[in-house]
């Protein structure tokens, strides 16, 4: 395999003529924010436009996004966003990216529009829409596009095939090839073998679990046990899943039916998703099930469903709130909640946070460790062999995934006769050039995280998310002294302040001494020279000593020092 996942490289060349240029701005490294942006001929063709979730080391974040920075001057020559399916992590950034341009053209199937249109109506955005289905074909300026039925854990999920002078692109989006789907719509293999028949230079396939040996166990295998656990349960039953996994809410709705439950949907996105669903037909609602959830204190708990959002350990979703008690839905005793979902790695810590207070609480908690509760939506390496061997790539390259993720789907595609040298290791930000049946990395361009911060776009920065691990895990302590402006003697102070030190201000007594001695000293080398911020500097720095070495701390340190 060729890769360069530590190596900085160099600005890439121009691009050529008769070149298919291929840029992942997300999804190679991390699950989620996916989106891959190829160019020939001077335009543009966007495949997913995804944002990834914060983890515990990104304190205040709401979202990240992939970086636009490399595409925000050429916005008029994006001939079209593909969208693959209708999960966050594929859509959740397409508002932000066309409040820069709203009139680029979005290109998916119904649902995937219609749950786009939905996220769009919210930031007062009107897009220009073309929904596809599989077997269709449609041309974007050079990119002609034929799109292709994949089973995923959403309905109406596709894959694309992009034919340019240069070369050809299958791109899978996320995929698996469950046989039995709910929805009987299954992985159109035999359109792939016909592809592969014709010629496929460039195959990007969805890495998500191809560490996992074997095949992906079916949808249809959930059923059974989420009917036992509603069978067995003698109180109120709350089910958390991604607010776009229909198919699971479709097994809750079924299960419910079936004891004798009313369900309630819990959370603004997973009212909004489920509403739009039912009302195309791609989730069945048996009568008289759904209830508002403002009523389901006037039903019995054992006829109670409640299905919520916050399945990944988010503090603000609906599950996240019912285990710190901050929401109308209570639990306790008896009842059982069951996180119908993958844990999305990095997650651990906030799902395991919520399980525990959900617990302590009194409720059983079902999860994919203890019970079969879940199946993912992506192939695993028995799948990603089956698909290889159909296709007969030229070249293949690992989307969607961590580097992990990446390098095993590389040695899944070696496995199947790939020639090393053909399995493209890449990661956000590398270039791509696709020439005469030749794939390579030819280049890295800048590409970091955009932070979605409450209102803010891409103004907080790892420095500032420094500063907040800070102040979570260190504390803080500011300084203030006053001196003359004339001569530089100290006036007043330093008072010394500390905020989650866990030390009484007291404790600062002892170093108060050797902070005027420094201040002094400071003073005295200053001459007729007075310079605050380096009076700053001075207190900073022996409070900063007296603190690591006596508390074992590094809190943030704010000296201020005024003239009067």
């Amino acid at each position: 395999m060729t890769t360069a996942f530590t190596d900085r490289l160099n600005q890439p060349p121009k691009l050529r003529r008769d070149t298919l240029r291929i840029i992942p701005l997300g999804g190679l490294g991390d699950v989620g924010r996916n989106m891959a942006v190829l160019e020939f001929e001077g335009r543009l063709l966007i495949i997913d436009c995804g944002v990834l979730f914060p983890e515990d080391a990104q304190p205040g974040v709401d979202l990240i996004l992939p970086d636009f920075d490399q595409i925000r001057d050429r916005l008029d020559d994006v001939a079209a966003i593909v969208l693959t399916h209708g999960h966050e992590d594929h859509i959740g950034a397409v508002p932000y990216l066309l409040r820069l341009k709203p009139d680029i053209p979005l290109v998916g199937s119904q649902l995937t529009l219609a749950f786009v249109e939905a996220k769009l109506r919210e930031h007062r955005i009107t897009p220009y829409t073309l929904a596809v289905k599989e077997g269709q074909k449609e041309s974007f300026g050079p990119f002609d596009c034929e799109f292709v039925a994949v089973n995923h854990s959403i309905p109406d999920a596709l894959a694309v095939h992009v034919s340019t002078p240069a070369g050809t692109v299958l791109h899978t989006g996320d995929f698996k090839m469950d046989q039995l789907p709910l929805d009987g719509r299954i992985t159109d293999l035999r359109a792939f073998a016909r592809l592969g028949e014709q010629g496929v230079d460039l195959f990007m396939v969805d890495s998500t679990n191809a560490e996992v040996p074997g095949f992906t166990v079916g949808e249809q295998e959930i059923g059974p046990t989420l009917n036992s656990i509603f069978a067995r349960a003698r109180q109120k039953i709350v089910v958390a899943s991604f607010s776009s996994h229909v198919h699971r809410v479709q097994q809750v709705l079924d299960a419910a039916a079936t004891h004798g439950r009313k369900v309630a949907f819990v959370g603004r996105s997973m009212v909004r998703n489920m509403g739009i669903a039912a009302e195309m037909g791609y989730l069945h609602v048996p009568d008289e099930i759904l209830v508002d959830v403002k009523r389901i204190d006037d039903l019995p708990d054992e006829q109670v469903v409640l299905m919520c959002t916050g399945s990944q350990g988010e503090p603000m979703a609906a599950l996240g709130r019912i285990a710190n008690r901050d929401h109308r839905v209570s639990v306790g005793p008896g009842d059982v909640v069951i996180l119908a979902s993958s844990l999305i790695p990095g997650n651990e810590h906030a799902v395991f946070r919520v399980v525990n207070g959900l617990m302590a609480l009194g409720a059983e908690v079902v999860h994919k460790g203890n019970a079969k509760v879940h199946t993912s939506g992506h192939a695993s390496a028995g799948e990603l062999l089956y698909c290889y061997n159909i296709v007969r790539p030229k070249n293949v390259m690992p989307i969607h995934g961590e580097v992990r993720h990446l390098i095993a789907n590389g040695r899944v595609a070696e496995a199947t006769g790939i020639p090393e040298k053909n399995v493209v290791l890449a990661k956000d930000g590398h270039v791509v050039d696709l020439k005469d049946g030749v794939a390579k990395v030819v280049g890295e361009v800048p590409n970091g995280y955009v932070y979605v911060d409450g209102s803010s776009v891409g103004a907080i920065s790892e420095a500032d998310l420094k500063d907040r691990r800070i102040l979570g895990d260190e504390g803080f302590i500011s300084l203030f002294a006053v001196v003359n402006s004339e001569t530089g003697a100290l006036i007043a102070g330093p008072e010394i302040h500390a905020r989650g030190v866990a030390e009484d201000d007291e404790v600062f007594e002892r170093i108060r001494p050797e902070i005027i001695k420094a201040l002094e000293q400071a003073v005295a080398d200053q001459s007729n020279r007075r310079d605050t911020h380096q009076l700053q500097q001075v207190m900073r720095r022996v409070i900063g000593r007296y603190v690591s070495q006596r508390l074992r701390r590094r809190p943030m340190i704010i000296p201020i020092v005024i003239e009067a």
